[in-house]
């Protein structure tokens, strides 16, 4: 029979390996936080800041801008861009994992991406690393997706491994040949598809710590039967969690822990970004933490329930409230905001208190709070 894990277990595992449980690893810092965390999402919209420093903050506390940036986008380079769970970094020791998905886009053929456009990308490339605009400019004048033939070019060259990215200027991707970029030694490694497969579950078991077969697809967005084909090699451990109603697997490391007394420490209060990998998984999320979390920055203003760029709020190892910051000025204005009872309230000033600090406001304003009647007790918990 499978070993069972508790509900609570399963949980306080994976905020162990998402290092949100526990006292932080300063001296390695964003660098030794990515080695953690093994992919970081990265997404346009900035409200308090970009989600990719928000993943850093939730976990670091006010680390810096020009920290994160350095992490990821320092030399010699440490990190890559590539399709992970969505556009997300990786450090660059997982290069060859992703070969099995390189290798799916050479040849590709879009009529929107020529081959004169590539062969452009990569005479321009030859002279050193460029951002889209330096090549010629990236859109070609419509709506933001409205790629330019040479911004597509770059962007298929990159899927194929032929280009790289591993640095950003002012949020540009620069782009650069992989043969210059990517040390040898890892360019010389080229596993075979299963091997590839099998390397990423492994490592999406070592970020979820108790995971189910959709989980781990999830992580770097395999597909299920993917999955399942690589995990007789993962050497992962099947297990029951209760309340769970389809079979999981643990990370071995982490079942070692929880034979040895479970994940320990402080909890961080804190809030999230709807993209941290803690809860990127929206399924996963509500199973693991009882709560319904939903990005709904491109759904109708009218349809929105909880509001445009919705963070979590994460207070002892539980997910109890949620708010919708902008920043008007020197004030964090919380437009909407939930909790889900008065054990929330003082977390929740916590968190808005830190974060205002932490992107140089000095106030908090709050707008609407649900539910009412915790609305004076919240104000008065934020102080003056």
């Amino acid at each position: 029979m499978p070993e069972t894990v508790r509900a609570d277990e399963a949980r306080r595992l994976a905020l162990r390996a998402q290092a949100l449980l526990g006292a932080p690893d300063r001296r390695a810092g964003v660098p030794g936080l990515l080695r953690q965390l093994g992919a970081v999402q990265l997404d346009t919209i900035s409200v308090l800041a970009r989600s990719h420093e928000l993943v850093a903050y939730a976990r670091l506390g006010a680390v810096g801008r020009a920290a994160v940036e350095a992490a990821y986008w320092g030399r010699p380079p440490a990190s890559f861009e590539y399709w992970s769970h969505a556009a997300c970094v990786l450090p660059l020791e997982d290069w060859p994992w992703f070969a099995f998905r390189r290798r799916t886009w050479r040849g590709h053929e879009d009529p929107r991406a020529p081959d004169a456009a590539r062969r452009a990308v990569l005479t321009r490339l030859a002279e050193g690393p460029a951002t889209a605009t330096d090549l010629g400019g990236a859109k070609r004048g419509g709506p933001w997706w409205d790629w330019s033939d040479v911004k597509r070019a770059a962007e298929l060259l990159l899927r194929e491994g032929t280009v790289v990215c591993v640095e950003r200027r002012g949020w540009k991707r620069v782009y650069d040949l992989a043969d210059r970029a990517v040390p040898p030694d890892l360019r010389a490694v080229e596993p075979d598809d299963h091997a590839c497969r099998v390397a990423l579950v492994r490592d999406a078991a070592r970020r979820l710590a108790v995971a189910t077969r959709e989980d781990l697809a999830d992580f770097h967005r395999l597909k299920t039967t993917e999955v399942g084909a690589a995990l007789p090699d993962a050497g992962l451990v099947p297990v029951e969690v209760e309340g769970w109603t389809d079979p999981a697997w643990a990370d071995p490391a982490a079942l070692d822990e929880l034979a040895a007394g479970g994940p320990r420490g402080r909890h961080r209060t804190t809030l999230l970004s709807p993209f941290d990998s803690l809860v990127w998984d929206r399924a996963r999320t509500a199973r693991l933490f009882g709560f319904v979390h939903r990005l709904e920055a491109y759904v109708p203003a009218p349809k929105r329930v909880h509001g445009y760029f919705t963070m979590p709020l994460l207070a002892g190892g539980r997910l109890v409230g949620r708010v919708d910051p902008v920043r008007r000025g020197r004030t964090v204005v919380a437009r909407q905001l939930s909790m889900a009872g008065p054990k929330a309230v003082a977390p929740m000033a916590e968190a808005l208190r830190e974060a205002a600090v932490w992107v140089g406001c000095d106030a908090v304003g709050l707008e609407r709070v649900e539910p009412p009647e915790l609305a004076e007790p919240l104000r008065a918990a934020l102080g003056p």
